[in-house]
């Protein structure tokens, strides 16, 4: 008899992003939402955001790889921490107003659901890599037009 060795429950909560990632509809966008909150708090902070984007990237791959494990799940839908992370990289570097959040939110949203080239080649990294990896391109990808719509309103 194999014994199960549980996840520690304090990664288990950040993986779930404290339980949103148990919400019966939309986890994902609900992690998101979190992901612009934590970026409104954070973005005065520019040290302290990317030092806390760097912390949640790493306990996100150790995280999701334990809880694929751990349920025997390829990329379960209530691991949420990639994006409030992929969110995070969507907004930094940008004065996080409520314009640009809801832009980054819904830009975001779209390009992590529709994975175009070459997001969706970086799911099939294994474990935890393959599930964080996906939502930080789409917050690159999502950064970058967000950057140059804000460069151009800026230059009018």
């Amino acid at each position: 008899m194999t014994k199960q060795v549980l996840m520690n429950p304090v990664l288990k909560m950040l993986t779930t992003w404290f339980g949103l990632g148990y919400v019966p509809v939309a986890p994902g966008t609900a992690a998101s939402i979190a992901g612009v909150v934590l970026s409104f708090i954070l973005a005065p902070f520019s040290f302290w955001y990317l030092a806390v984007l760097v912390v949640l990237f790493a306990v996100g791959v150790i995280g999701s790889t334990q809880l694929e494990k751990e349920i025997g799940e390829s990329d379960p839908r209530f691991a949420v921490i990639d994006e409030v992370v992929g969110v995070m990289v969507a907004l930094a570097g940008l004065p996080v107003t409520f314009p640009i959040a809801i832009c980054g939110f819904f830009l975001f949203r779209a390009f992590d659901m529709f994975k175009i080239y070459p997001i969706n080649k970086f799911e099939s990294l294994p474990g935890g890599w393959g599930i964080m990896m996906d939502d930080i391109m789409a917050g690159l990808y999502t950064n970058i037009v967000l950057h140059i719509a804000w460069a151009w309103a800026m230059s009018r």
